[in-house]
């Protein structure tokens, strides 16, 4: 039987469980306090383009969000530049060149490793034995420990930390080893780089994050008779009579069977107080990710999509990677992202200066001086993109004291990160739980 079910929050995590529901047959209404759908991934206009609020990478391993791309129309092909596992330097006197080759796996990084440029053996010797080691461990810790202590724990070089696990660390948990969980930097090594061959691979988007799927998922919800809000701010929400009130603009009220809550944590935790006997929703800390876009004439290129570089805070070095969009969208020619992950230190000097930073940094490490001066920079900063993903960190569940109330959102408890994985998993989880629940409430009464 049909319900109507809200769905507070138009973020990925959002958008997964508003799809599954309305797949299920459920009448879905979605809100979102924003013009914009993709909550922290989502595109914004800069200078007459559709970019994004923070340059991604996805994994081969996310299943689950390239099985909804596919569910909701997305062409993988199309909207996806597929790269082989890489990590490349612009020259190896100060990094490396790393390529895995199209090889099944294992095979794929043993060939990697023996083709890699910038590793004296006895770094290639380490990464085996890490590789090993891990394996053998079952990529599994018995106590959570700082990825720094993991990699001291197994004798990893200071050259091989610096040019592969501490870039890999902070991309995948937007959090410095020093302070970043072994155990879920594990579990993204094992369904990566432990998985086959194909789950290794790098994933870039070729179209904004609203395009790649938010705004489809919005077609497919109203395909099948759902409702988007958009500029719509929930205040409050309450039980009546088993059933959800909702308090839009402190005066407006909707009444629903079902809510998911797949709003920040914060927010979340908010909305909760007036209904719930108990909040399991901590007060995370969070990490800022920034990203700056440089334009230059249309026939700049680099020689590779991206590339790694060799971030130093006492140089005013922060770039961690630099992408080519050009590469991506040819109406993009001559644009270059750089990316600055757990980027608190870099965001002091200003956006003005970390600009002229950057660009110095690119022209300097990619041998091209003429990039000192773009024609246009424009610096983006999402506060909180992520919450700082620390050791024995503990997530709430999706499941609330209320069996057609549950929580969406990459900040609960996961094998991953707060990635977009994470996002799209908890919310397939959150519309089961519901849909599960509902259909229980039905077979029960007849």
């Amino acid at each position: 039987m049909s319900k109507s079910i809200a769905v507070i929050g138009g973020g990925w995590a959002g958008c997964a469980a508003a799809v599954e529901l309305a797949a299920a047959g459920h009448k879905i209404t979605l809100y979102e306090s924003s013009r914009t759908l993709g909550g922290r991934a989502r595109a914004v206009e800069i200078h007459g383009k559709l970019l994004d609020n923070g340059q991604h990478i996805l994994l081969g391993a996310y299943s689950e969000t390239l099985r909804m791309l596919q569910r909701v129309g997305i062409d993988e092909e199309k909207a996806l530049l597929r790269l082989p596992l890489q990590m490349r330097y612009p020259n190896t006197s100060d990094g490396m060149d790393f390529v895995a080759p199209r090889l099944p796996a294992p095979f794929h990084l043993i060939a990697a490793l023996l083709r890699s440029k910038g590793l004296a053996g006895s770094d290639k010797m380490a990464l085996a034995r890490f590789s090993s080691a891990t394996r053998w461990m079952d990529w599994r810790m018995n106590d959570d420990c700082s990825v720094s202590k993991l990699l001291q724990r197994f004798d990893q070089p200071e050259r091989l930390t610096k040019l592969m696990w501490r870039p890999l660390c902070i991309a995948a948990l937007n959090t410095p080893p020093e302070r970043a969980s072994a155990q879920i930097f594990l579990n993204v090594l094992r369904d990566s780089l432990g998985a086959s061959r194909a789950a290794s691979d790098m994933l870039i988007p070729r179209v904004d994050l609203t395009g790649l799927f938010p705004q489809q998922a919005s077609t497919f919800v109203q395909q099948y008779g759902g409702t988007i809000k958009l500029g719509a701010s929930i205040q409050k929400i309450a039980q009546n009579d088993n059933r959800w009130v909702l308090t839009q603009d402190k005066t407006e009220e909707e009444i629903y069977d079902a809510v998911v809550i797949a709003t920040s944590a914060s927010q979340a935790s908010s909305l909760l107080t007036d209904v719930a006997t108990t909040t399991d929703i901590p007060s995370f800390e969070y990490e800022p990710i920034t990203t700056c876009y440089l334009q230059y004439p249309a026939d700049t290129k680099l020689a590779a999509p991206f590339y790694a570089l060799n971030d130093d805070p006492e140089a005013q070095c922060w770039g961690q990677f630099v992408f080519d969009r050009g590469q991506l969208d040819a109406t993009q020619n001559g644009l270059f992202a750089v990316v600055i992950s757990a980027s608190t230190e870099a965001i002091e000097f200003g956006h003005e200066a970390l600009s002229v930073a950057i660009a110095a940094q690119l022209a300097n490490s990619l041998q091209m001086p003429e990039l000192m001066t773009p024609e246009w920079s424009q610096v983006i900063t999402e506060k909180r993109a992520t919450f700082s993903c620390a050791p024995a960190l503990q997530r709430p569940q999706e499941q609330t004291e209320f069996p057609h109330l549950v929580l969406a959102g990459d900040y609960l408890a996961s094998d991953y990160p707060a990635t977009l994985e994470s996002a799209i998993r908890s919310g397939l989880k959150a519309a089961k739980l519901l849909n599960d629940s509902l259909t229980s409430n039905n077979l029960t009464s007849t």
